[in-house]
Protein backbone atom coordinates (compact mmCIF):
# COMPACT_ATOMS: atom_id res chain seq x y z
CA UNK A 1 0.00 0.00 0.00
CA UNK A 2 1.23 3.49 -0.89
CA UNK A 3 2.04 5.52 1.78
CA UNK A 4 -0.52 8.60 1.69
CA UNK A 5 0.33 12.40 0.41
CA UNK A 6 -0.35 14.52 3.31
CA UNK A 7 -1.31 18.27 2.84
CA UNK A 8 -0.79 20.96 5.10
CA UNK A 9 -1.35 23.87 2.82
CA UNK A 10 -1.98 26.40 5.98
CA UNK A 11 1.14 26.04 7.01
CA UNK A 12 2.76 27.62 4.55
CA UNK A 13 -0.44 30.45 3.36
CA UNK A 14 1.81 33.17 3.64
CA UNK A 15 4.92 31.65 2.09
CA UNK A 16 3.13 30.98 -1.08
CA UNK A 17 2.77 34.49 -2.08
CA UNK A 18 6.33 35.44 -0.51
CA UNK A 19 7.95 32.72 -2.72
CA UNK A 20 5.67 33.17 -5.73
CA UNK A 21 7.08 37.17 -5.40
CA UNK A 22 10.91 35.97 -4.90
CA UNK A 23 11.82 35.50 -8.42
CA UNK A 24 13.97 38.41 -9.15
CA UNK A 25 13.27 40.41 -6.48
CA UNK A 26 16.03 40.61 -3.67
CA UNK A 27 15.90 40.17 -0.66
CA UNK A 28 12.49 39.31 1.50
CA UNK A 29 11.66 37.89 4.65
CA UNK A 30 13.14 34.35 4.77
CA UNK A 31 11.83 30.89 6.14
CA UNK A 32 8.08 31.09 7.09
CA UNK A 33 5.04 32.51 8.19
CA UNK A 34 4.51 29.70 10.58
CA UNK A 35 6.14 28.55 13.82
CA UNK A 36 9.47 26.62 12.66
CA UNK A 37 8.65 23.62 14.52
CA UNK A 38 5.14 23.80 12.43
CA UNK A 39 7.37 24.10 9.26
CA UNK A 40 10.21 21.69 10.05
CA UNK A 41 7.06 18.75 10.34
CA UNK A 42 6.07 20.26 7.10
CA UNK A 43 8.81 19.88 5.48
CA UNK A 44 9.57 16.47 7.11
CA UNK A 45 6.02 15.57 5.61
CA UNK A 46 5.83 16.64 2.36
CA UNK A 47 8.82 17.50 0.88
CA UNK A 48 11.40 14.97 -1.37
CA UNK A 49 14.36 16.06 -2.32
CA UNK A 50 16.49 16.00 -5.75
CA UNK A 51 17.94 12.64 -5.80
CA UNK A 52 16.20 11.15 -2.21
CA UNK A 53 14.60 8.26 -4.55
CA UNK A 54 17.39 8.03 -5.95
CA UNK A 55 20.09 7.54 -3.34
CA UNK A 56 17.14 5.14 -1.99
CA UNK A 57 17.11 2.45 -4.66
CA UNK A 58 20.26 3.09 -6.27
CA UNK A 59 22.79 4.27 -3.07
CA UNK A 60 25.19 6.28 -2.35
CA UNK A 61 28.80 4.68 -3.29
CA UNK A 62 30.51 8.11 -3.58
CA UNK A 63 33.45 8.53 -2.03
CA UNK A 64 36.45 11.83 -1.25
CA UNK A 65 38.30 10.20 -4.30
CA UNK A 66 34.88 9.90 -6.17
CA UNK A 67 33.99 13.23 -4.99
CA UNK A 68 37.54 14.53 -6.52
CA UNK A 69 37.54 12.95 -9.63
CA UNK A 70 33.96 13.89 -10.76
CA UNK A 71 34.70 17.77 -10.47
CA UNK A 72 37.69 16.83 -13.72
CA UNK A 73 36.16 17.18 -17.03
CA UNK A 74 34.90 13.82 -18.92
CA UNK A 75 34.03 13.47 -22.27
CA UNK A 76 32.32 16.11 -24.33
CA UNK A 77 30.84 19.21 -23.04
CA UNK A 78 27.44 20.53 -23.00
CA UNK A 79 27.81 21.73 -26.67
CA UNK A 80 29.52 18.94 -28.09
CA UNK A 81 32.62 19.62 -27.37
CA UNK A 82 35.73 18.45 -25.91
CA UNK A 83 34.90 18.63 -21.90
CA UNK A 84 37.96 20.94 -20.49
CA UNK A 85 36.56 22.63 -17.92
CA UNK A 86 33.65 22.33 -15.04
CA UNK A 87 31.86 24.28 -12.59
CA UNK A 88 31.08 23.70 -9.11
CA UNK A 89 27.12 23.87 -7.62
CA UNK A 90 24.97 22.47 -4.84
CA UNK A 91 21.10 21.77 -5.14
CA UNK A 92 18.80 22.38 -1.69
CA UNK A 93 15.34 21.74 -0.81
CA UNK A 94 13.42 22.78 2.44
CA UNK A 95 15.41 19.97 4.22
CA UNK A 96 18.29 22.33 4.52
CA UNK A 97 16.11 24.89 6.23
CA UNK A 98 18.79 28.34 5.95
CA UNK A 99 21.19 28.38 4.06
CA UNK A 100 24.25 29.47 5.45
CA UNK A 101 25.30 30.50 0.78
CA UNK A 102 28.57 32.88 2.26
CA UNK A 103 30.02 29.45 3.65
CA UNK A 104 29.20 27.33 0.03
CA UNK A 105 30.34 30.75 -2.20
CA UNK A 106 33.69 30.33 0.12
CA UNK A 107 33.74 26.68 -1.33
CA UNK A 108 34.10 26.99 -4.52
CA UNK A 109 30.13 26.77 -5.32
CA UNK A 110 29.53 29.24 -8.31
CA UNK A 111 25.65 27.97 -9.00
CA UNK A 112 22.33 26.60 -7.16
CA UNK A 113 19.35 24.76 -8.19
CA UNK A 114 16.51 25.39 -4.80
CA UNK A 115 13.71 23.17 -4.90
CA UNK A 116 9.87 25.26 -5.15
CA UNK A 117 7.72 22.88 -5.34
CA UNK A 118 5.88 19.19 -5.82
CA UNK A 119 2.92 18.14 -7.33
CA UNK A 120 0.68 20.52 -7.21
CA UNK A 121 0.50 20.69 -3.30
CA UNK A 122 3.53 21.38 -2.22
CA UNK A 123 5.68 24.96 -2.12
CA UNK A 124 9.03 24.89 0.21
CA UNK A 125 8.78 27.52 2.65
CA UNK A 126 12.33 27.78 2.89
CA UNK A 127 12.67 28.87 -1.10
CA UNK A 128 12.90 33.08 -1.00
CA UNK A 129 15.98 32.64 1.78
CA UNK A 130 17.22 30.00 -0.65
CA UNK A 131 16.82 31.16 -3.75
CA UNK A 132 17.62 35.11 -3.24
CA UNK A 133 20.07 34.07 -0.59
CA UNK A 134 22.42 32.34 -3.18
CA UNK A 135 21.65 34.97 -5.73
CA UNK A 136 22.39 37.81 -3.57
CA UNK A 137 25.98 35.85 -2.82
CA UNK A 138 26.50 36.01 -6.29
CA UNK A 139 25.57 32.62 -7.79
CA UNK A 140 23.87 31.59 -10.91
CA UNK A 141 20.86 29.84 -9.50
CA UNK A 142 17.53 28.02 -10.85
CA UNK A 143 14.51 26.44 -9.31
CA UNK A 144 12.94 22.91 -9.54
CA UNK A 145 10.08 20.71 -9.34
CA UNK A 146 9.79 17.22 -8.06
CA UNK A 147 7.10 15.35 -10.27
CA UNK A 148 4.52 13.11 -8.88
CA UNK A 149 2.98 12.40 -12.41
CA UNK A 150 -0.34 10.10 -10.58
CA UNK A 151 -1.39 13.04 -8.57
CA UNK A 152 -1.90 15.69 -11.48
CA UNK A 153 -0.94 16.18 -14.89
CA UNK A 154 2.10 18.21 -16.67
CA UNK A 155 0.68 20.87 -17.60
CA UNK A 156 -0.78 21.28 -14.33
CA UNK A 157 2.25 20.75 -12.41
CA UNK A 158 4.40 22.91 -14.86
CA UNK A 159 2.31 26.01 -14.57
CA UNK A 160 2.15 25.18 -10.71
CA UNK A 161 5.96 25.37 -10.85
CA UNK A 162 6.04 28.67 -12.68
CA UNK A 163 3.41 29.95 -10.33
CA UNK A 164 5.38 29.51 -7.11
CA UNK A 165 8.85 30.28 -8.17
CA UNK A 166 9.82 28.16 -11.07
CA UNK A 167 10.50 31.29 -13.76
CA UNK A 168 13.05 32.37 -16.11
CA UNK A 169 14.39 35.38 -16.73
CA UNK A 170 17.56 36.29 -18.97
CA UNK A 171 19.33 37.94 -16.60
CA UNK A 172 22.80 35.54 -16.83
CA UNK A 173 21.87 35.15 -13.34
CA UNK A 174 18.84 32.55 -13.41
CA UNK A 175 19.03 29.16 -14.88
CA UNK A 176 15.85 27.01 -16.52
CA UNK A 177 13.51 25.33 -13.64
CA UNK A 178 14.37 21.72 -13.29
CA UNK A 179 11.84 18.89 -13.94
CA UNK A 180 12.46 16.15 -11.34
CA UNK A 181 12.00 12.70 -12.72
CA UNK A 182 12.86 10.23 -10.11
CA UNK A 183 11.71 6.65 -8.14
CA UNK A 184 7.95 7.58 -6.75
CA UNK A 185 8.32 7.50 -3.11
CA UNK A 186 5.00 6.72 -2.90
CA UNK A 187 4.34 3.63 -4.63
CA UNK A 188 5.23 1.93 -8.18
CA UNK A 189 8.26 2.97 -9.54
CA UNK A 190 6.57 4.28 -12.61
CA UNK A 191 4.05 6.09 -10.88
CA UNK A 192 1.49 3.56 -12.88
CA UNK A 193 2.22 4.87 -16.33
CA UNK A 194 3.77 3.28 -19.24
CA UNK A 195 6.91 3.91 -20.57
CA UNK A 196 4.89 5.85 -23.49
CA UNK A 197 3.09 7.47 -21.05
CA UNK A 198 5.04 8.93 -19.15
CA UNK A 199 6.82 10.14 -22.23
CA UNK A 200 3.52 11.86 -23.01
CA UNK A 201 3.51 13.80 -19.20
CA UNK A 202 7.39 14.90 -19.62
CA UNK A 203 6.32 16.16 -22.85
CA UNK A 204 3.14 18.31 -21.14
CA UNK A 205 5.33 19.60 -18.76
CA UNK A 206 8.38 20.68 -20.92
CA UNK A 207 5.69 21.95 -23.77
CA UNK A 208 4.07 23.93 -21.07
CA UNK A 209 7.05 25.55 -19.56
CA UNK A 210 8.52 26.28 -22.44
CA UNK A 211 5.34 28.19 -23.50
CA UNK A 212 5.59 30.02 -19.93
CA UNK A 213 9.03 30.95 -20.08
CA UNK A 214 10.69 30.46 -23.48
CA UNK A 215 12.98 27.67 -22.36
CA UNK A 216 13.00 24.56 -21.76
CA UNK A 217 13.28 22.45 -18.71
CA UNK A 218 16.31 20.83 -17.67
CA UNK A 219 15.69 17.03 -17.14
CA UNK A 220 16.97 15.43 -13.84
CA UNK A 221 17.37 11.85 -13.67
CA UNK A 222 19.45 8.51 -13.47
CA UNK A 223 19.98 6.40 -16.50
CA UNK A 224 18.40 3.46 -14.01
CA UNK A 225 15.11 5.01 -13.79
CA UNK A 226 14.39 6.62 -16.99
CA UNK A 227 15.49 3.11 -18.93
CA UNK A 228 12.90 1.20 -16.88
CA UNK A 229 9.95 4.29 -17.18
CA UNK A 230 10.37 6.39 -20.59
CA UNK A 231 9.97 5.80 -23.84
CA UNK A 232 10.42 9.45 -25.46
CA UNK A 233 13.62 11.50 -27.17
CA UNK A 234 14.41 14.84 -25.42
CA UNK A 235 17.79 15.61 -26.21
CA UNK A 236 16.89 17.86 -29.03
CA UNK A 237 14.85 20.15 -26.40
CA UNK A 238 16.08 19.51 -22.73
CA UNK A 239 19.60 19.65 -21.05
CA UNK A 240 20.09 16.53 -19.19
CA UNK A 241 21.04 16.58 -15.41
CA UNK A 242 22.16 13.01 -15.08
CA UNK A 243 22.44 11.69 -11.23
CA UNK A 244 24.89 9.19 -10.65
CA UNK A 245 27.03 8.69 -7.60
CA UNK A 246 30.54 7.57 -9.07
CA UNK A 247 33.63 8.89 -9.99
CA UNK A 248 32.28 8.56 -13.92
CA UNK A 249 29.31 10.07 -15.21
CA UNK A 250 28.86 6.50 -17.07
CA UNK A 251 25.90 5.64 -19.51
CA UNK A 252 23.44 8.40 -20.24
CA UNK A 253 20.28 7.67 -20.69
CA UNK A 254 18.49 6.92 -24.14
CA UNK A 255 19.04 9.49 -27.15
CA UNK A 256 21.61 11.98 -25.05
CA UNK A 257 24.99 12.06 -26.07
CA UNK A 258 26.13 14.84 -23.90
CA UNK A 259 25.22 16.10 -20.56
CA UNK A 260 24.39 19.71 -18.91
CA UNK A 261 24.34 18.81 -14.97
CA UNK A 262 26.07 15.96 -13.17
CA UNK A 263 25.04 15.43 -9.62
CA UNK A 264 27.57 13.25 -8.23
CA UNK A 265 26.99 12.55 -4.40
CA UNK A 266 24.82 13.35 -2.06
CA UNK A 267 27.00 14.06 0.40
CA UNK A 268 27.01 16.05 2.96
CA UNK A 269 24.63 18.13 0.49
CA UNK A 270 23.82 17.19 -2.98
CA UNK A 271 27.18 18.25 -4.99
CA UNK A 272 27.06 19.04 -8.63
CA UNK A 273 29.16 20.16 -11.56
CA UNK A 274 28.17 21.84 -14.62
CA UNK A 275 29.25 20.31 -17.54
CA UNK A 276 31.52 23.46 -19.21
CA UNK A 277 33.18 26.55 -18.25
CA UNK A 278 31.64 29.47 -16.47
CA UNK A 279 31.15 31.84 -19.37
CA UNK A 280 28.91 28.61 -21.07
CA UNK A 281 26.71 28.55 -17.44
CA UNK A 282 26.21 32.25 -18.07
CA UNK A 283 25.33 31.55 -21.22
CA UNK A 284 22.57 28.72 -20.14
CA UNK A 285 21.22 31.56 -17.50
CA UNK A 286 20.96 34.38 -20.57
CA UNK A 287 19.68 32.80 -24.21
CA UNK A 288 16.39 32.15 -25.26
CA UNK A 289 16.15 28.62 -27.08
Amino acid sequence: MSTPRRTWRHVVTGVVTASAAALLLGAVTPASAAPESSTDEYVAGNDHEMGSQIRRVEGDHSTPQTRADAQRPQGLNSDGQEATATVEGIDVSGHQGNVDWASYWNQGKRFAYVKATESTTYVNPYFAQQYNGSYDIGMIRGAYHFATPDTAGGAAQANYFVDHGGGWSADGKTLPGALDMEYNPYGATCYGLSKSGMAAWIRDFSDTYYARTGKYPTIYTSTSWWSQCVDGAFASTNPLWVARYSSSVGTLPDNWSVYTFWQYSSSPIDQNTFNGSYDRLVALASNHD
